[in-house]
């Protein structure tokens, strides 16, 4: 889809759109005021500005329409957003042994009952035991600045799933 084909969408097919890339109603409030633009640049170079503007609260929305990393059943049942995108950015965990899916269902588990929010991560480029480490390690962060730390992945994701909507 080009930028001028989502221009021409009713309001209703841009949020939705939108809200596939980051769910996050006050976000999609505010890229949905920027259009029309120009080019893709300065859409997320925007997107990035808003997103940081965003309060916790609203992080927290975003991060909860997230599938917990490596569950396979909820990717592959997932109808909430682009299920080509999720099962693209999550692949690495197809090919993963029950024994791995094991220890990252138990850290998931150790995760969310530390921060109450599903571990966020920008998978692509890593792999699996890479995401393990990162998760072992993420644990052990200070409440506060994990929280920045899953706003900065998820900035990376939703700058990726504009990125693809746009090509």
């Amino acid at each position: 889809m080009t930028i001028a084909d989502f221009d021409h969408l009713d309001v209703a097919g841009r949020r939705r759109l939108l809200k596939q890339c980051c769910n996050s109603d006050v976000w999609v409030k505010k890229m949905l005021a920027i259009f029309p633009i120009q080019n893709l640049v300065d859409l997320l170079e925007y997107a990035e500005e808003e997103w940081y503007e965003c309060n916790p609260a609203e992080w927290l929305e975003a991060f909860q329409s997230h599938i917990r990393i490596g569950d396979i059943g909820s990717i592959e049942n997932n109808i909430t957003i682009n299920a080509d995108w999720v099962k693209n950015e999550q692949a690495v965990f197809f090919k993963a042994s029950p024994d791995i899916l094991r220890d990252l269902e138990k850290k998931n588990n150790e995760y969310e009952e530390v921060f109450g929010y599903n571990f966020v991560v920008y998978t692509k480029g890593k792999s699996i035991e890479n995401i393990l480490s990162e998760l072992s390690e993420r644990i052990k962060n200070d409440p506060h600045d994990e929280l920045i730390i899953a706003a900065g992945e998820q900035n990376k994701i939703t700058q990726s799933r504009l990125q693809l909507l746009f090509s």
